[in-house]
């Protein structure tokens, strides 16, 4: 199933190729929230939709299948399946983690989760000494995002996951940018797999999801069941909306990232831009690592401007081009991480990774090329 020749068929599909009571082609959305029983001791399988749902079923069955697990759980948002994560841990773990990240990562264990204990530790994961210098007797996993948001760093899955198998430790990994359909972290050694599915799984900028996906019958259940308890379940009809952004994941991601090269290429060259952030040119520093890992290089850049003062003119004048958080759906965004997605970010640590004044995030879409690069050329300057 590893093959890619594979992944197209199995995104059109899902996991059931349709309802087999029906026939129906676009599997059903139960919109319900419980289920009739037969009898005392007679269920159907189905009892509340928090429990299970059989449209949620079929997409976390499908999203399994995509990323060669054998479980993914659903959450109604990326935040909420990280969140299921720490749950895992307990007062008084240490978990280790990329230092440049997701802002609401960075949130969630550095305020959150540090009220209860749970402690963290951010170094830059591309230098596996880095993560050698901070494991302690209580540190109990890794947590990794590559390429990273919003500086695009790579980092070795498969080296990161030798250390965490000599030390017993759990490796997550957030998919997000890649997907499945170029990087699976699994195959590569890590034990979990979180996607915010508001990205390119859904990929039309209309819906909240989550997931975790594993290789482990016992963390599937440990996870499912923090699902049910704490209750950020997935809604049926959000199941059916991302089981239909599926269907489509290869054909937008390949059409974006050929966008997001021209695009790269383009600012690279721009005389306003002092660097561009993105695994897809041959020059940058995780161009190698990446090719060795993953199949694609995504179409999410970021690139620093020589000038602040251009920031607000990019903003307020782009006009193909969207000036909003997120990423991953069909049309080209332009974000600010420095007052947006990494506001929460302490201005030190900011400063260090070079989230700063200076810095914009570009989710690149599937418009036509030369829209997307006349715009930039009107608001940038060549």
């Amino acid at each position: 199933m590893s093959n890619k020749k594979y992944f197209e068929t199995y995104a059109v599909r899902g996991a059931s190729c349709g309802d087999n009571v029906t026939g129906s082609i676009s599997y059903p959305i139960y919109q319900t929230a419980t289920f009739k029983h037969a009898g005392l001791n007679n269920s159907t399988g189905y009892d509340y939709s928090r429990v299970k749902n059989p449209t949620t079923e079929e997409l976390e069955k499908t999203v399994a299948l995509l990323e060669n697990g054998k479980g993914a759980i659903a959450f109604s948002s990326g935040v909420a399946a990280i969140t299921a994560c720490i749950y895992l841990f307990k007062f008084g773990d240490h978990v280790i983690l990329s230092d440049d990240l997701y802002g609401g990562s960075f949130r969630l264990f550095n305020q959150t989760f540090k009220n209860f204990e749970v402690n963290s530790t951010f170094v830059d994961t591309t230098d596996t000494n880095n993560i050698l210098n901070a494991l302690t007797k209580k540190t109990r996993a890794i947590f990794l995002e590559t390429p990273s948001n919003p500086t695009m760093k790579v980092t070795d899955i498969s080296a990161v996951a030798k250390i965490c198998k000599k030390n017993n430790l759990l490796l997550i990994v957030d998919n997000t940018f890649l997907t499945p359909y170029y990087q699976k972290p699994l195959d590569l050694g890590a034990d979990l797999v979180i996607h915010s599915g508001t990205k390119y799984l859904g990929g039309h900028n209309d819906v909240l999801s989550g997931f975790v996906v594993a290789n482990d019958e016992s963390l599937i259940e440990r996870l499912r069941n923090i699902n049910m308890s704490t209750g950020a379940v997935l809604s049926a009809f959000d199941s059916w909306l991302i089981l239909r952004g599926i269907k489509t994941l290869h054909i937008r991601l390949d059409r974006a990232q050929e966008n997001a090269i021209k695009i790269a290429q383009f600012l690279n060259n721009n005389t306003n831009v002092e660097k561009v952030y993105y695994v897809g040119l041959e020059d940058f520093e995780g161009y190698e690592l990446n090719k060795s890992q993953a199949t694609g290089f995504g179409s999410t850049l970021s690139f620093r401007l020589k000038d602040k003062n251009l920031v607000p003119k990019i903003l307020e004048e782009v006009k193909v081009i969207t000036f909003a958080e997120s990423l991953g759906g069909v049309e080209t965004l332009i974000t600010y991480p420095y007052t947006q997605t990494h506001a929460d970010i302490p201005e030190q640590i900011k400063q260090r990774l070079g989230i700063d004044e200076y810095l914009l995030r570009l989710s690149v879409g599937v418009e036509n090329i030369y829209d997307l690069i006349e715009d930039l050329k009107r608001v940038i300057g060549v």
